[in-house]
């Protein structure tokens, strides 16, 4: 197979690699646990900082306790620390659930919006969160950018922003719209197993073979 020398090139056949290695849709391939939009609202706002199982520890009890926006809107906010404690910055995190729950209630008659300019005016939700719940829960487009689909968006040569914005809008014009949340979790499962942030397995990549970065590392070392 030639060698993709584009980074509209390299992203078309990451996609395809990736999607090859991890199948499915993006809510198929999201690990947070949770039943529909508010769920996976909350458990991605906890997520900050966190990891996905713990995350998944952490909000059965939650949603036991408020199992929808209207009784979270009216939660005691040390309950809803304790209960989230163990995630971490659980002060800062609180205040998000609950005013993001008081702002679903009041602004959008209890549902959550699907709308991005909705979104990323809830206490807690930034353009990150906001592609999350807008691809895996309603199934429209959205492409998350955290730090490993920023890592492997520089490693792969796709583009040379850093800004996760900046990232986005490049992403956004080489992969098909339906296929951005896929494409994204795919990135950030490929960031987990293989291209890790401080020893990436460069030897057992799919990507290896057009990957720049890879290229740079496995170069042989001359003589002396």
């Amino acid at each position: 197979m030639a060698r993709p020398r584009t980074p509209a090139g390299r992203a078309r056949t990451v996609n395809a690699r990736l999607g090859e290695r991890y199948p499915g849709s993006a809510g198929e391939l999201c690990a947070l646990e949770h039943r529909g939009p508010f769920q996976l609202l909350a458990a991605t706002i906890l997520s900050a900082q966190c990891t996905d199982e713990r995350v998944n520890l952490t909000t059965p009890a939650l949603f036991a306790r408020f199992p929808d926006p209207a009784a979270l809107a009216d939660a005691d906010l040390s309950e809803v620390e304790g209960l989230i404690r163990s995630t971490g910055f659980f002060r800062s995190k609180a205040k998000s659930l609950v005013g993001m729950a008081a702002a679903v209630v009041e602004r959008f008659a209890g549902e959550v919006p699907s709308a991005m300019a909705d979104l990323v005016t809830l206490p807690g939700v930034g353009r990150k969160t906001a592609n999350v719940v807008r691809s895996v829960a309603f199934g429209l487009p959205g492409l998350p950018v955290d730090t490993h689909v920023q890592r492997l968006a520089l490693r792969l040569g796709l583009t040379d922003e850093t800004d996760p914005v900046k990232v986005e809008t490049v992403l956004n014009r080489m992969v098909p719209a339906s296929q951005r949340g896929a494409f994204s979790l795919r990135l950030i499962l490929h960031g987990r197993a293989t291209c890790q942030s401080r020893a990436p397995r460069c030897a057992e990549c799919v990507l290896s073979d057009f990957c720049p970065s890879a290229r740079e590392r496995m170069v042989p070392a001359r003589a002396g």
